[in-house]
């Protein structure tokens, strides 16, 4: 869902903290709020929306190197809104926020940066497209060709991406439900990109190629009261089929919704309850236990699959933690996603 908007939880108001991701279920009063029948246009909504809350970019690779080895990266811009308007300088009440990670089946690195608005050092262009927190850069066209980079004191990537194939739009026509009592954001997502450019480790620099995932949401209050944390899945079959999946769990149960992407594009929005999602096997990361196995089935497409993690500990060790990482799994399809759980 990429609802990542967790993250930006410690944006708002100290008053706000210790709600943990629940924060995300608090009233927004004076923002802007998700209703159906938007017209989405492009390429201004590329761009940042301020009257909303929160925001972000969120995009996630699934790479093979020239050494034969999967890796995953993960690259983020998450921009949050102290208060719904505009203003330069100093007196911008937006708060952005970066997050880039680079797996391996062994070794898990992560980085995060800071910035508040209005000063350069961080921001959104919609035309030309630019993302960008210091020197990490996302920029080009979302539609056709991106260049990507990042680094942390342990990492880097340097990685163009082209799209091949449409954006797809997630619920109704890019509104997405995410909870019995009707919150919602905005949300799209650009699934088709193929994935070239190279890794930097500490021992070594790797030639890649892959598949990338790029989501794009919007919203000001994405969460129920009663949401404390959610499992999303972006899952790439080798049939060229894609599925979006996510549950968000709360203390009246759990809400879950999909998206079935045929391989030309085509989309089918599934509603709550026609996912299961069944935890398999847990692992002790980071002093707490995390599913890194899991069981996802979609009936209604004859999905039954067996998921595992590329590397259990790829653990986000940032300001609000989180597991994020590459996947695989078999089963009734084949194939290759990113996981992110948050709550745990």
């Amino acid at each position: 869902m990429n609802a990542k908007a967790f993250i930006l939880f410690l944006l708002l108001p100290v008053t706000s903290w210790a709600q943990g991701y629940a924060g995300l279920g608090s009233s927004a009063a004076g923002f802007d709020r998700p209703v159906t029948g938007y017209e989405f246009q492009f390429p201004r909504d590329h761009g940042p929306h301020p009257a909303y809350r929160i925001e972000w970019w969120y995009l996630t690779a699934n790479l093979t190197g020239a050494d034969g080895l999967e890796y995953g990266i993960q690259w983020t811009l998450f921009r949050s809104a102290l208060k719904p308007f505009e203003s330069d300088g100093w007196q911008s009440p937006q708060i952005w926020m970066g997050h880039a990670a680079l797996t391996t089946p062994e070794t898990h690195h992560f980085a995060e940066r800071l910035s508040r608005g209005g000063i350069g050092q961080a921001g959104v262009t919609a035309q030309p497209f630019n993302a960008w927190i210091d020197e990490w850069k996302m920029q080009g066209d979302i539609a056709d060709t991106l260049s990507l980079t990042a680094n942390g004191q342990t990492f880097g990537y340097d990685l163009t991406l082209q799209a091949q194939g449409p954006l797809v739009f997630h619920g109704d026509a890019g509104y997405s439900v995410k909870s019995a009592d009707g919150q919602a954001s905005y949300y799209y997502s650009q699934p088709f990109y193929s994935v070239d450019g190279t890794l930097h480790l500490p021992d070594r620099e790797v030639a890649v190629t892959g598949q990338g995932w790029l989501d794009r949401e919007w919203s000001s209050q994405p969460l129920a009261e009663d949401q404390s944390g959610w499992d999303w899945f972006s899952l790439s079959f080798d049939s060229g089929d894609k599925l979006m999946a996510f549950r968000l769990r709360g203390a009246r149960g759990d809400f879950t919704a999909a998206t079935w992407i045929s391989a030309d594009g085509q989309t089918e929005s599934l509603p709550d309850g026609t996912l299961i999602l069944t935890p398999l096997e847990t692992e002790h990361v980071a002093q707490r236990d995390v599913p890194v196995e899991w069981n996802v089935q979609l009936p209604d497409r004859g999905i039954d699959l067996d998921v595992a993690a590329l590397n259990s500990e790829a653990w986000m060790g940032t300001r609000f933690e989180y597991w994020e990482g590459p996947i695989t799994f078999t089963g009734s399809h084949t194939g290759r996603g990113y996981l992110e759980m948050t709550g745990y």
